[in-house]
């Protein structure tokens, strides 16, 4: 079946972790167009929920050396290891760009419908990125519950996730997802 360039984005685009990434920087102008991307996503009564802070250079290193010393408080003395933790760290640095997801809860919806419309937000993101042949990922390490006050949130505001981007060469993959037809049922 041919596709269009939307629908063959949508197929094709796949997580690229930092593993994947390259030394190539991602230009100001390209992280401009993914959140130009994010602002045009549905969001009921134009609440427009999602922000973003976004760590370039030595931002990485901080974001990175926060989650080092964020994983070392939070976790228990038997569960916690010196290579958890040094992977914290290098996991940020490894990324050329990476931005903290947040949501902005308005009170005037449910909270549901606003974290919906960040998702879709950043789902745009993704399909921006790999317009531009930029490797992304949505990470949700249960760290990012304790990044508030770094990340400078008002009581209104929950960051999601972090979103790590960077270039790389790696090979569009077939999607690996069960027929559409074992999720749907028609009434007619």
């Amino acid at each position: 079946m041919s596709q269009n360039e939307v629908l063959n984005a949508i197929t094709y685009r796949r997580s690229i972790f930092q593993a994947n990434y390259n030394e190539q920087e991602i230009s100001k102008e390209n992280l401009l167009t993914i959140l130009e991307a994010a602002n045009a996503a549905p969001t009921h009564k134009r609440t427009q929920p999602w922000r973003f802070v976004i760590f370039r250079n030595d931002g990485l290193v901080r974001l990175g050396n926060e989650l080092g010393r964020i994983y070392k408080e939070v976790t228990p003395a038997e569960k916690y290891t010196e290579l958890n933790e040094q992977n914290m760290v290098k996991k940020a640095t490894m990324s050329k760009a990476a931005m903290a997801i947040i949501v902005n809860y308005t009170g005037e919806l449910p909270e549901w419908e606003e974290l919906a419309a960040t998702a879709c937000a950043v789902q745009n993101m993704w399909l921006a990125a790999y317009s531009l042949k930029i490797g992304a990922y949505w990470a949700t390490p249960g760290l990012i519950n304790h990044l508030g006050s770094f990340l400078g949130l008002a009581e209104n505001q929950k960051c999601i996730g972090l979103f790590y981007l960077g270039h790389h060469s790696s090979e569009d993959r077939e999607p690996v997802r069960s027929p559409i037809a074992e999720k749907i049922r028609w009434e007619e």
